[in-house]
């Protein structure tokens, strides 16, 4: 094998890698998989897409490696391939706000329309108000999501339920509220709610799957 054709052959095979992740439903899939394994069925629900759509996108991912399958009784699992799947996901996530614009004008135009200060905290700021017991610390994914593992000392308030359980949560405490990651919205709705009704709150700049990439505790039921 000459060297052009040796080149042509490894271009190619990593372009397979690089055209399954180019497109916006497979990236959000990888930002939803890797908190654990999900069915098709509940990743449709999660995007917003048909099963018939999910489980094609799926295939690409499954074909380029970047996802696998798993039997779990009569149910079929989807998880991330491994790790590194999700180091690249946050590499390129943070090269598209670095270097496009308009990645960060929309988070930011997002998040001005949600009337409230929508700064962050990042994961060391965090560990140390929890280990110092100086805040209250909202899971506001789904009970499901919760259960598959969240942050130490973590309260799963979902965001359909958190206006009907401010009562439970002291105004004393500086309330930090997480989700999936820097895409999720839900974490952006929690803490505007809850500043709304005189709380200090502020979302945690990453999530969980990025918490537990960094060997941070954890807790699973």
């Amino acid at each position: 094998m000459n060297k052009r054709v040796f080149k042509d052959k490894v271009y190619t095979e990593l372009s397979k890698v690089a055209k399954a992740m180019s497109n916006p439903i497979r990236l959000e899939i990888i930002d939803l998989v890797a908190q654990g394994p999900f069915t098709v069925e509940q990743i449709a629900n999660y995007i917003g897409q048909s099963i018939a759509n999910t489980s094609q996108h799926l295939q690409h991912l499954k074909n380029a490696r970047l996802v696998q399958m798993s039997k779990k009784g009569n149910y079929v699992n989807y998880s991330l391939s491994s790790e590194n799947v999700y180091h690249t996901w946050i590499s390129l996530r943070e090269l598209g706000i670095n270097s496009n614009a308009e990645v960060e004008k929309v988070i930011q135009d997002f998040r001005h329309g949600q009337s409230a200060d929508l700064r962050a905290i990042d994961a060391e700021t965090l560990k140390g108000l929890i280990d110092k017991d100086e805040v209250i610390l909202l899971d506001v994914r789904s009970e499901e999501e919760y259960e598959r593992g969240h942050i130490y000392k973590a309260l799963s308030k979902p965001i359909d339920q958190l206006p009907d359980s401010l009562h439970d949560l002291s105004t004393k405490k500086r309330v930090v509220a997480y989700c999936r990651g820097p895409f999720c919205v839900y974490a952006d709705e929690a803490v505007a709610l809850l500043q709304k009704n005189g709380y200090q709150a502020v979302r945690l700049e990453d999530g969980y799957p990025e918490w537990a990439l960094k060997g941070l505790p954890i807790d699973s039921l």
